[in-house]
Formats: structure tokens, sequence, C-alpha cells
């Protein structure tokens, strides 16, 4: 079993203990994901360690390491973004920056090695072996559809948003310096080998990028090679860096990231403002003004923290005697953004269904469950304090996989059309497929 981190001698806890390596032999027959639901993809992706105890002993933990024997699942992680793959992408219409970047660490220093414009493979190819560049292609999702088939599962999975990048590096090379992540971690080995060298984090469970000098951070505290079929996880703030050893053929992995601002935090954040906000329509000390001139001070007084701290028990003491807590943006920020439902074809299951609009005692069925999220708010049409409660459904259905996770404002206005169509209001009953 895993050892948990051990109490220091100054009372505080140490780093985590170096990721578990689990060595798994080749089964007979044929290895693949397991797509039935999105539980069983997860499941398949980490095993044969269970779900319980991933979460259990180390989600936001520690690392996990999984090495494989397998040349079927070896052949199936190769299949998903190959070196080779590059020609053809190029000639689709590539960026510098947007969709593909070049870089090299030298000297413990991130080297963008980017042109202007659109990429052009011959001298993206030129950089790779000329200039040992690792090549980082941004959300190779929106190209391949077997990621896209990995990546909407596991959004379903996670109830959050997953990216995800390729990194080609070639032998003797290495393309970032030692960094952590605002993000968990999944790593999927495609082609290649890549040595990792992961160190204790400085700032757990980051909530932004940092980079760190290699001086600054000791020893790592699990060095490894990674080869086809090997699957590593770690959490957001774990500092890592990783190269293609020398004298072999060039690496190519693939980084799945998702947790990306989706704390407490974060949730009390979106759900608080609406609890004021409703709070405040009832009681009138929240909306009583402000002392003259509170703004104007560079300390808050000992009155006004005192008065601060007295409406947040009062909200405290308000949020156990009720059911509703509403999250304002973050529901609808992962509908907006998140990867539609895969599907082969020209997806003509995904087609708004006709017929007649549904009657107060009818049951509406809901045949894509992981996609849609209910929840309540006031009624849009009317603006006075006695406004009824709508059912709100959101969906993704429409959401445009080209765009996922690019984070521009053509995403932001495509997924505000695409999102908001179907909201109803009625006393029937719903239920799902």
């Amino acid at each position: 079993m895993p050892k948990k981190a051990k109490p220091a001698e100054n009372g505080k806890e140490e780093g985590p203990a170096p990721c578990k390596r689990v060595k798994v032999e080749a089964a007979g027959g044929p290895s693949a994901l397991n797509f039935d639901s999105p539980s069983g993809l997860f499941e398949s992706l980490i095993s044969p360690i269970k779900t319980e105890t991933f979460f259990k002993e180390f989600w936001e933990q520690k690392p996990l390491l999984i090495q494989r024997d397998d040349p079927a699942l070896a052949t199936y992680y190769q299949s998903l973004f190959r070196l080779s793959d590059l020609k053809s992408l190029c000639s689709r219409g590539m960026y510098y920056g947007r969709d593909i970047n070049v870089c090299r660490c030298v000297n413990g220093k991130k080297k963008v090695l980017n042109k202007d414009g659109k990429v052009h493979f011959l001298q993206l190819r030129k950089d790779f072996d000329q200039k040992r560049a690792t090549i980082q292609f941004h959300q190779p999702q929106r190209f391949k559809d077997e990621l896209w088939r990995i990546q909407e599962k596991l959004e379903c999975y996670f109830g959050s948003l997953v990216g995800s990048n390729v990194y080609i590096t070639p032998a003797g090379s290495q393309g970032l310096p030692p960094h952590y992540d605002d993000v968990e971690v999944l790593i999927l080995q495609l082609e290649g080998e890549k040595r990792w060298r992961l160190y204790r984090p400085t700032v757990p469970l980051a909530r932004e990028y940092g980079v760190e000098a290699e001086d600054s951070i000791g020893s790592p505290a699990r060095e490894f090679t990674l080869k086809p079929g090997d699957f590593l996880y770690f959490p957001r703030g774990t500092i890592h860096q990783a190269d293609t050893p020398p004298g072999l053929a060039h690496s190519t992995h693939l980084t799945i990231s998702t947790y990306q601002n989706n704390s407490w935090g974060d949730f009390l954040l979106d759900t608080i403002s609406g609890l004021v906000f409703d709070t405040a329509k009832e009681d009138l000390e929240l909306r009583a003004g402000l002392p003259r001139q509170l703004l104007l001070q560079v300390e808050t007084t000992a009155v006004a923290r005192r008065r601060v701290s007295g409406f947040l028990r009062m909200l405290a003491d308000k949020l156990e005697g009720t059911k509703e807590l509403l999250s304002a943006d973050m529901k609808k920020d992962f509908i907006m953004n998140r990867l539609p439902p895969y599907c082969v074809g020209d997806g003509a299951e995904l087609s708004t269904p006709g017929g007649q609009l549904p009657r107060l005692d009818s049951t509406v069925r809901l045949q894509f469950k992981d996609h849609i999220v209910l929840t309540l708010g006031p009624d849009q049409d009317r603006s006075d304090e006695t406004r009824e409660k709508m059912i709100y459904i959101y969906h993704s259905l429409k959401n445009r996989r080209e765009t996922h996770m690019m984070g521009n404002e053509e995403t932001e206005v495509c997924s505000n059309l695409n999102v908001f169509p179907v909201i109803w209001w009625w006393l029937g009953t719903i239920s799902y497929l």
C-alpha cells in the first residue's frame, strides 16, 4: 500500500511520498479503453488501480505511475497522435501560437522559436530536426476523433472541462523548464520514450502556472521513463520536467488536463454572490448603506469587520435551513465550453427533436443526460420581486468541437448561441432515457 505523508519534526506534513509504480503484464487478447460509460473509460485508463483507491490515495495528493507491458494498448496509444500526423494537420491551416508552439529549454529557460502566421510543415520539421525543438500541439481533440471521444467521456466523468496538448520532443532534447501547473494532469505516452523527474510541490494544489529554478527545487522525488502504453498522473502544483533520452527516437506524449478553477474556493465565489443578492431582498440590514468614507480608508475598521463577520454568520445560518445553493456561472461556463457528445457521421442524432411542446402533465425525457444541466432561476421575463422560479435546461449538444478550450471571443459567442435555446417551465416530470 502507498505510504501517507509523515509528520515532520516541526509539526508540519512533509511533501507527498514518491508516486507508486504499478507494473502491468500483457493480458490475453487485444487491450483497449472501455467506452461503455464515463466511469468505465476512467477505470480503463488507470487499470489495474481501482477508482476508489485512486481518489482515496492519489487524487490531489501524490503522483501515480502505471507502467504497462501491453503491445495492444501501446499500439492504440500510438494511433492517438503521431509525428507523421503533423503534415496533414498543417495542410488544414495551423497557426503559430494558436495551434502550435515550437520551443526548447535552454539553460533552464523556455526559448520560443515560433514564426509568424501559418505553420508550414517543412519549416516545422526543420526546426524539429536541426534545432532539436519540441512541438507543442494545442487541443488536438479538435481534429483527432478518438481524442474527442476520450475527452468527451472524461468531461462527463469529472463534470469539469478537459483539455489536452501533445508534446513531440526529439532525442537528446527538452522542451520546457521545471514548472508546475494549475490543473490535474494525466499523461499518456504515445511514441518513443520520455524521462520524467517529479519534485515535491512548493505550492500544493496551485491555482496558477509557475516556473521553478532547478537549483531551488532540490533532488527529484522520483525519476522514471515512460514508454508507449504507460500512464502517469500528478496533482496540480507538482513540479516536473521531462526530456527525451539521447540516442533514441523522438518522444510523443499526450497531456490531458482538468479541474482548472474547480475548487471549493471557486464554488464559494460563484454561489455566495447569488445568496447575498437573494438575502438582501429580505434583510433590511444588508440593504443599509456603508459608513461614510469606508472605501477611502486604507484598512477596514474593527466595526466594519464585525459587521461583515455577523453577516457571514447570518448567511451560514440561512444555508443550514435551505436547500437552495445556486451556481451562478460555473455550471453555465462548463456547459458553454465543453465538447459536444461524440458522434459518428453527420450528427443527426443531436438534432433538436420536433413535435409539440410539453403539456403541464407531460413527462419530458432527456436523452443526453451527461450533457444537460438542470438549474433553477428567476423568470427572465418578469422584473418585479414576485418572479416565479423557472427550470432552466442548459445543454451542450450544439457546441462546436473546433473551438473547444481555445478560449477566444468566437468561442464565447458561438457557445452563448448554442447553449441556451431550450428553456422550459412546466409542472410535469423530468426523466432520462
